[in-house]
C-alpha cells in the first residue's frame, strides 16, 4: 500500500498518510465553510473539488479563545486555541484498512466554546490498531454554534454533528467502516451533544457512549434568550441573526468570553450548568425526557468530577460550609435536604469534598442518572474512580481524567507531571489497555462486559486499578436528585 493512500468520497478524492498500523485522513470537509450569514444557518453540503485533496495534515478549527483552567495544563485536551481558516467543518478519519469494521465517531468537549480535532489527545491510532475506524469532528462553537438567535436555527453545533454523521453514512465504507455499526461517543459538552442526538430517531448511529455529560443539561428558551440579550448588548447590535451575521469572528469570540457568570436561574428552572458556561443545547424538553433513538448506551461519570472546577483555581482547600450550601442552592429545589443527604452518606467528608460532590452531580451526575434510566435499549453504567495525584494529590478522579485511558494516550508527555491531568505517578499498567479495549468491545458488540443497568439493581462498573461491579453504588444521593 502506498504511504499516501487515496480514498474517493462523495465530494472528491482525498489523500491520507500511513502512520504505523493506521492511515490518517485529516480535515475532510463534511459541510460547507460557515462564512458570514452561513455561520448562523444550517450546515450545507460542501462543494465538490477537482483532483485529489491533501488530507495529510490538521486543518483549521472553530473560532475560539485559548481555554485555561487555572493551575492545571489542559492543552492536550483543549488544544492550543484557534487555528484560523473558514473550512473547518471537517472530520479526521483513522483507519486500519479493510472492510466492514466498527466505526466510532467522537464529539470533543470544551464547554461548548473550545476544543477541536487538533487536540493531541484525539489521535486515533489505538482505535485503528484494534480494528476500529475512528472519526473525530469539528463543530461550530460559542455564539456561532449555540447562541439561540431569532432568525437562526437553534443548536447549530448539534446540527453540525448530525451532518457529520450523515457524511459517515455516505462515505465511511470507502475507509473500511461499516455504516450500519456506528457508535457516537463524546465527553463533557460533547457527551451532552450526544445526549441531544439521542432525541433524533433518524438512525444515524447504532450505539452511544456518554462520558460525563448530562441528559438534563439543556437551557430553556427563556434562559437562552437571557444569554442572547447579553451578547447583543455587548456587541451593540440587535438580537437577530441578520445583525450577528455582520460581526466578525474575532468579536464573536471576544463577546463569548465576556458572557461567563450570567445568572440564568428563572422562576421555574435552575441553571443546569450552575454558572460555569453560558452555552449549552437549547431545548424546552430535556434529552432525558425525550429520548427517541433506540440505541445501546454506555454511560458514566468520574468519582470527583467537581474537583476540576475548584482545585486548579485554588477554591477547593478554602471551601466552607457556606460554600457547600451555596452549591446546593444553585442546583437543587431543596438545598437543605440535599446537603443533609450528602453529609449523611459521607460522614467523614470535608467541606471541600462535599462542595465538589454536589457540584459534580449538579453538572453531570444527576443528568447522567436521568439519561441512564430513560434509555429504552440496553444500557451499561460505569464510574471512573482512578485518582490522579496532580496538584498535590487534590485533583483526584476529576472531570476529563478518564479520556487518556479511553484513547490509550496516557503516555502523551503533556499529560504527565505535577500540574498535568494525570499527575506524576505512573497509572496502573493495564488500566488504559483494558478501558480502551472495553470501549472498542462495546462499539463492536454492544456489550462492554458487565451486567446491564436496570431499575432494580442499577449495576455499575467501578473502574480503578481493580474493576468492581456494584449495585446502585450511590443510591441515597441519586434519589436526592430524582424529580
Amino acid at each position: 500500500m502506498s504511504h499516501y493512500p487515496m480514498v474517493t468520497t462523495t465530494r472528491g478524492a482525498v489523500r491520507g498518510v500511513r502512520q504505523g498500523a493506521a492511515t490518517a485522513f485529516r480535515a475532510i470537509p463534511y459541510a460547507a465553510p460557515p462564512r458570514g450569514a452561513g455561520r448562523f444557518a444550517p450546515p450545507r453540503p460542501h462543494e465538490p473539488w477537482d483532483g485529489v485533496r491533501d488530507a495529510t495534515a490538521p486543518g483549521p478549527n472553530a473560532p475560539q479563545s485559548e481555554r485555561k483552567l487555572g493551575n492545571v495544563d489542559m492543552s492536550p485536551y483543549f488544544g492550543t486555541g484557534w487555528s484560523r481558516g473558514d473550512d473547518y467543518l471537517t472530520v479526521d478519519v483513522w483507519t486500519p484498512g479493510g472492510g466492514g469494521l466498527p466505526v466510532m465517531v467522537f464529539v470533543h468537549g470544551g464547554g461548548f466554546v473550545a476544543g477541536s480535532t487538533r487536540s493531541a489527545m484525539y489521535d486515533g491510532s489505538a482505535f485503528a490498531r484494534d480494528g476500529v475506524v475512528l472519526v473525530t469532528l469539528n463543530y461550530r462553537l460559542g455564539i456561532a454554534g449555540f447562541l439561540d438567535i431569532p432568525g437562526a436555527p437553534a443548536n447549530r453545533g448539534l446540527l453540525d454533528v448530525l451532518a457529520a454523521l450523515r457524511w459517515v453514512q455516505e462515505n465511511i465504507a470507502a475507509f473500511g467502516g461499516d455504516p450500519y455499526n456506528v457508535t457516537l461517543f463524546g465527553q463533557s459538552a460533547g457527551a451532552t451533544i450526544v445526549g441531544g442526538a439521542l432525541t433524533d430517531s433518524s438512525g444515524l448511529f447504532r450505539r452511544a457512549i456518554v462520558q460525563s455529560g448530562s441528559g438534563l443539561g439543556a437551557f430553556t428558551t427563556e434562559q437562552a434568550a437571557r444569554v442572547t440579550g447579553a451578547a447583543a448588548e455587548a456587541l451593540g447590535i440587535e438580537p437577530h441573526a441578520d445583525a450577528f451575521a455582520g460581526v466578525g469572528d474575532e468579536r464573536l469570540v471576544e463577546a463569548a468570553s465576556g458572557l461567563a457568570g450570567l445568572d440564568l436561574r428563572t422562576g421555574t428552572h435552575r441553571d443546569p450548568l450552575i454558572g460555569l458556561s453560558p452555552f449549552s443545547l437549547v431545548l424546552d424538553t430535556q434529552p432525558a425526557d425525550s429520548v427517541a433513538a433506540h440505541v445501546d448506551l454506555l454511560i458514566g461519570t468520574n468519582t470527583e468530577e467537581g474537583n476540576l472546577y475548584l482545585v486548579p483555581v485554588d477554591k477547593y482547600a478554602t471551601s466552607t460550609d457556606a460554600d457547600v450550601e451555596d452549591a446546593a442552592a444553585r442546583s437543587h429545589r431543596d438545598p437543605a435536604r440535599l446537603v443533609e443527604t450528602y453529609r449523611k452518606s459521607r460522614p467523614e467528608a470535608s467541606s471541600a469534598e462535599l462542595r465538589s460532590a454536589i457540584m459534580g452531580d449538579a453538572l453531570f451526575g444527576a443528568g447522567t442518572w436521568a439519561l441512564t434510566a430513560a434509555n429504552p435499549r440496553a444500557t451499561y453504567a460505569y464510574e471512573f474512580a482512578w485518582r490522579s495525584n496532580a496538584l498535590d494529590g487534590q485533583l483526584g478522579a476529576t472531570h476529563a481524567v478518564e479520556l487518556p485511558f479511553v484513547f490509550d494516550r496516557t503516555n502523551l508527555p503533556g499529560l504527565r507531571g505535577p500540574a498535568a491531568l494525570l499527575g506524576s505517578d505512573e497509572p496502573p499498567a493495564d488500566l488504559a489497555d483494558r478501558m480502551h479495549r472495553t470501549w472498542v468491545q462495546f462499539a463492536t458488540t454492544g456489550n462492554p462486559g458487565w451486567d446491564p443497568y436496570d431499575a432494580e439493581r442499577r449495576a455499575t462498573m467501578r473502574i480503578d486499578a481493580e474493576w468492581t461491579q456494584l449495585d446502585d453504588p450511590r443510591g441515597e444521593e441519586r434519589r436526592a436528585w430524582a424529580p
